[in-house]
């Protein structure tokens, strides 16, 4: 009996194939990383150059100036904008996870009439742009609360929950096995115990991921410092006093792009540490609907 001999020309031209589509998938995955780096490497490598050189045709700095981070960082006030940064976002941060977990787990997990209602209120407040209730909202912390000038309209009504945090939470949660919850309730724990001893350590995926759409959106915020306080620098944020820093420096690009690259750092540093739980929570909030 005679062994069928393979079609070799065949088998070369489906290797070949698969070469040509393994190129073709990492060439336009290079591509798509030049695109989106290119512009970060350009405002790195602008600002470590000299003010004669910076928005020359010049790629490279003919001479690295580290200098220019150090004089973005005496600058009077940047350090204050730092602190106000870091107080807006990870107390809002801390105020928006504690507060939306629970609300949450009620929707994802509890069974009352009403649940669909509440859910429906809780995806329109996500539609509601902020622009629609700025003056209602501004005429309320700043003349019946007088808190105009600082950030503490901003930080408060964080921890009252958010629409989106909420709704993510939700989604991920509903992907936790209610068999978990019922053995923990069997051995006589209630629905806070039950919460924090059970749903806790499983949704830290989702809250971590939560957590960094909290802290990336009040890091980046312009229009809610700019409404609440623009008149007060002493509450500037760092969104708001790269804007009032790039007017006083406009012929110092090297300048501005050092305050920018201090801007987006910790950002990125953030991301870069917590990628992993990121991704895999924004991943499984889809995963059941």
């Amino acid at each position: 009996m005679t062994t069928p001999v393979p079609d070799r020309p065949a088998h070369r031209t489906a290797r070949r194939r698969a070469l040509l589509e393994w190129i073709t998938v990492h060439s336009l995955g290079v591509a798509a990383a030049l695109f989106f780096t290119l512009p970060f490497v350009f405002v790195v490598l602008t600002s470590l150059m000299s003010d004669q050189q910076a928005l020359t045709r010049d790629l490279v700095p003919d001479t690295w100036e580290w200098a220019n981070y150090r004089r973005v960082w005496d600058t009077p006030g940047f350090l204050t904008w730092w602190r106000n940064t870091l107080l807006y976002a990870g107390l809002g941060t801390a105020l928006t996870v504690v507060s939306s977990l629970p609300v949450a787990y009620a929707l994802a997990k509890f069974r009352f009439r009403g649940r669909h209602l509440s859910l429906m209120l809780v995806i329109s407040m996500m539609m509601l742009p902020p622009q629609v209730v700025i003056i209602p909202m501004y005429l309320f912390w700043a003349k019946q609360l007088d808190l105009s000038g600082s950030l503490w309209p901003l930080i408060i009504p964080m921890a009252f929950g958010d629409a989106f945090s909420i709704f993510l939470l939700r989604q991920f949660l509903l992907t936790v096995p209610d068999e978990y919850l019922d053995a923990a309730r069997v051995d006589g724990c209630g629905e806070l115990r039950t919460l924090l001893r059970v749903v806790l350590p499983m949704a830290k995926p989702g809250i971590a991921a939560v957590a960094l759409f909290q802290f990336f959106y009040a890091w980046n915020d312009y229009f809610g410092p700019q409404i609440y306080a623009s008149e007060n620098p002493a509450a500037w944020t760092l969104s708001y006093g790269l804007e009032s820093f790039k007017g006083a420096h406009h012929t110092d690009w090297n300048l501005t792009m050092a305050a920018t690259v201090l801007v987006m750092a910790p950002v990125i540093l953030v991301f870069f540490f917590a990628q992993k739980a990121f991704v895999e929570g924004v991943t499984l909030t889809g995963v059941k609907g």
